[in-house]
């Protein structure tokens, strides 16, 4: 059979749909929004956001098989506007509740530009189409608050191990072969709650085992390696490297290799992680061990020097003595104090007993008259010099 096995699988109701029973069970939001949509109510919009393989797609395709209208799927990866509006019915008149409008999916759709986005808001807006988009990046960031305004959010969460083994064992049905509880707990761990990698990773392993039961070895064989998802540049990204500083933080240096190891498994650019030790020596460890400084910045120029993965050895190191060293936020709360004043009164004029005088003008001016050479051989240390403008004489940024 030709079909993919997570295909044959899909769902056909929303009574086969597994997991998201906060969504969809008796008293789930879509399943009530189902049931006043039947009542004759308008159908929302709705932009789905969740990890791969939660059921965005598919309940996107039972919505509107319950609705009973006509579906169009697409991809903003490879879709545009001009595409999506040829499916819209464009009436002389403002469709009334959304009747006769399809349903519009669009998958991956913090892919569209802003004027993309942009383009769908009248649609939107006047019930052309029951509008449905999907994103695994937090909306609040990859969609354009004019038409997540119009829209409501939907959060899926990662399917649990229970879920995911009801799907697998669903599957080993549809198969009609075994699998042995080690494998199956592999499979479980591997898949980090996607269904697809699951479904496809036995799709595959069940055209190249030879034996009746599904082993370990014939997982392993086909899932090659195991999925490490890490967004780029998204939500994933961001909470992953704040994991790794709140733990560098803390001082658990056990946690931030973890937390390391997630980044750098996955294919993180290990200069932009030797960036954020070096912050994290200045910010969080500072004047408590000047040396943290040193270690993150060797640490970099190691990363430059030899890459991936020679050098996680060398980021691995910094973090722990990173992780190890007292910790202090005094230069970082001093600074910011600093440029908050400078922010506050901007260009204040510099003092001139400490300016430069590199000309006879600028000493007949009083640039740097009085100034003390304190440290030179024949200067003397005077009391109570200023330095700071007048409005701001006496501040105390860095404890004494």
């Amino acid at each position: 059979m030709d079909t993919p096995l997570a295909e044959r699988l899909r769902p056909q109701s929303l009574t086969q749909f597994v997991g998201q029973s906060k969504l969809v069970g008796p008293d789930g939001l879509i399943s009530k929004l189902l049931a006043s949509a039947q009542s004759g109510r308008r159908f929302p919009a709705l932009v789905f956001w969740g990890p791969p393989g939660c059921g965005k797609t598919t309940l996107a395709r039972l919505i509107a098989q319950s609705l009973g209208r006509d579906f169009y799927e697409f991809s903003a990866v490879n879709t545009s506007v001009k595409e999506i509006e040829k499916v819209i019915p464009q009436p002389s008149h403002q469709l009334s509740f959304g009747t006769e409008a399809p349903v519009v999916f669009i998958d991956e759709i913090h892919r569209f530009s802003k004027s993309q986005q942009d383009a769908l808001l009248p649609q939107v807006e006047k019930g052309n189409m029951i509008f449905l988009g999907a994103t695994t990046e937090n909306p609040s960031f990859s969609v354009i608050g004019a038409l997540l305004s119009r829209c409501r959010v939907i959060v899926l969460e990662r399917l649990n191990e229970q879920d995911l083994d009801q799907i697998i064992s669903t599957a080993l049905s549809e198969l009609g072969t075994g699998m042995q509880p080690p494998a199956r707990k592999f499979l479980l761990d591997a898949s980090n709650g996607d269904a697809r990698v699951a479904l496809n990773v036995l799709d595959i392993a069940d055209s190249i085992h030879e034996g009746k039961i599904l082993t370990v070895k014939d997982i392993e064989q086909a899932i090659q390696k195991r999925q490490l998802a890490f967004d780029h540049g998204g939500e994933e990204f961001y909470n992953t490297i704040s994991a790794l500083h709140k733990s560098v933080r803390g001082s658990d240096p056990n946690a931030a290799l973890y937390w390391l190891a997630r980044m750098l498994e996955a294919g993180q650019d290990p200069l932009y992680v030797a960036r954020r030790l070096i912050r994290m020596a200045s910010e969080d460890i500072g004047v408590a061990d000047p040396q943290a400084l040193l270690i993150a910045t060797a640490a970099y120029d190691a990363c430059a020097k030899m890459g991936l993965p020679e050098c996680n050895l060398a980021l691995a190191e910094a973090t722990v003595y990173l992780a190890n060293c007292p910790k202090s936020n005094v230069v970082y709360m001093a600074y910011l104090a600093a440029a908050d004043d400078v922010q506050k009164y901007g260009n204040l004029p510099v003092p001139l007993h400490i300016r430069n005088a590199p000309t006879q003008l600028m000493q007949d001016l009083g640039y740097s008259k009085g100034y003390d050479y304190s440290h030179s051989p024949e200067g003397k240390k005077k009391e109570n010099i200023e330095y700071f403008p007048d409005q701001l004489k006496g501040r105390r940024y860095f404890p004494e």
